[in-house]
């Protein structure tokens, strides 16, 4: 590959609305919920992008998961006041009806679960996070609210403008106790009601059954035996139109993928666009399964990047890719806005787990928590086509660098759960279902 060709390329990239016209087409595509018929006419807009974009061999592979329904759900107080909230069920939340005494678990931390009576009763926790601890996940939220005994979850969103939020319970599995979300403004009034100590109803209808989701995979560059992968999920939650999650990640792979497949790489990269990610990483875990991960010398997740201005690069315990993102960023005269933490919740931790090196590409917003994402109000006018030019660009950079790295040693499973255990992940990931089995 000489400069003038990866000139060309990133000069054309500078100009290419492609990216822009593919999640404009996802973006209008109803209800991309993991198994439903959104999601799989998503996989047939990924297919026709990646074939335009000059990918070999693009084919769709299918694979088994739990198809989680929505039909209605409600939250009313009872006592002191009788009340009604809007409200959306969480996926995987079961059917069911609940009357009970209302308690508030603040941010849903261990040691606020531990504080309050929980057994029996409803709970009410917040979408954020303590600004002084790493993030903690709604699974794990609800894995300690069932854990200690909780009647059903109420998920309070921390953003405002009357914004219910939604998000799987679990993965690719039926949660034990119904599943709510509610907007901010809802839930200062439901601690208010918790602290006088009110009585809810909550209620969900909802089914679960077996479904069918599928990955879209092809490959650029030489046909070598060693490969990198670069994946996006195209599915979203179904309350909106999932532009933000992950509409822009997609777009940022399509736009990275016409740029690489223009010059001479040094490795295969496998591009994907994995479904089902929404609902506990289904997609990308049946992607690991068909891959030789020996011969995957590392992963990059486009998982949120596109959205702003700056680039996130979480690198996951991987001083060598730690070190390439450096030196592309070095090289480019454009910063990343680097995270080391490795975390297990999106794409690469099917990936990471086995010891592939990772690196995931999201956006710096400056704000903690996930924004607009997983509500109504993921809409395509808040994305700037310009962020998703720049991330593409960046996005086929770092892949060229990673297809020629000959440094990519494997992360050690010991070092890995350290890491994890370091940032107080363990029993969290225990709550969320998510901690391996071999690493005791």
């Amino acid at each position: 590959m000489t400069e003038t060709d990866l000139d060309r390329a990133l000069g054309r990239a500078w100009r290419d609305d492609a990216p822009w016209a593919v999640l404009s087409r996802l973006a209008e595509l109803p209800n991309r919920l993991g198994g439903h018929e959104g999601e799989r006419r998503a996989a047939d807009v990924v297919a026709d992008a990646f074939a335009d974009a000059g990918v070999r061999g693009v084919t769709e592979q299918t694979f088994p998961m739990t198809r989680w329904t929505r039909a209605t759900a409600s939250l009313s107080v009872t006592d002191p006041v009788e009340r009604t909230f809007e409200t959306t069920a969480l996926p995987y939340s079961p059917a069911g009806a609940v009357t009970a005494d209302l308690v508030d678990v603040g941010y849903g931390t261990p040691e606020e679960i531990d504080a309050t009576d929980v057994d029996g009763n409803v709970v009410v926790a917040s979408t954020d996070t303590p600004p002084d601890r790493r993030f903690l996940h709604r699974m794990e939220k609800y894995g300690r609210a069932v854990d200690a005994g909780a009647a059903a979850f109420v998920f309070a969103n921390h953003v405002e403008g009357q914004l219910p939020p939604t998000g799987a319970l679990r993965f690719d599995a039926a949660g034990e106790i119904p599943g709510v979300g509610v907007s901010n403004e809802a839930g200062e009034w439901l601690r208010e009601y918790a602290e006088r100590g009110a009585t809810v109803s909550v209620a969900v209808d909802a089914a679960t059954e077996p479904g069918e989701s599928r990955n879209v995979t092809g490959v650029l560059g030489p046909d070598t035996g060693e490969e990198i992968v670069v994946l996006a999920h195209y599915d979203a939650h179904d309350v909106g139109e999932g532009a933000l999650d992950n509409a822009c990640g997609v777009a940022v792979l399509v736009g990275a993928a016409r740029v690489l497949a223009e010059l001479d790489l040094g490795r295969r990269v496998r591009v994907a666009g994995v479904g089902c990610e929404e609902l506990g990483l289904i997609g990308s875990e049946a992607l690991a399964d068909a891959l030789d991960l020996d011969s995957v010398r590392a992963v990059v997740n486009v998982d949120g990047a596109g959205r702003f201005r700056d680039l996130r690069a979480f690198t996951h315990a991987s001083d060598a890719v730690s070190d390439l993102v450096a030196r592309v960023a070095d090289e480019a005269g454009h910063p990343f806005v680097e995270k080391s933490d490795p975390h297990p919740f999106s794409d690469h931790w099917p990936f990471l787990r086995e010891g592939v090196p990772a690196l995931q590409l999201h956006s710096e917003s400056g704000e903690r928590g996930r924004g607009w994402t997983h509500t109504r109000a993921d809409t395509r006018d808040k994305v700037d086509r310009r962020n998703l030019r720049t991330h593409a660009m960046l996005a086929a950079l770092l892949v060229c660098e990673l297809a020629g790295a000959d440094d990519l040693p494997r992360v050690e499973a010991a070092s890995l759960r350290e890491a994890f255990r370091e940032q107080a992940y363990e029993s969290g990931m225990r709550a969320a279902g998510v901690w391996p089995d071999e690493w005791g």
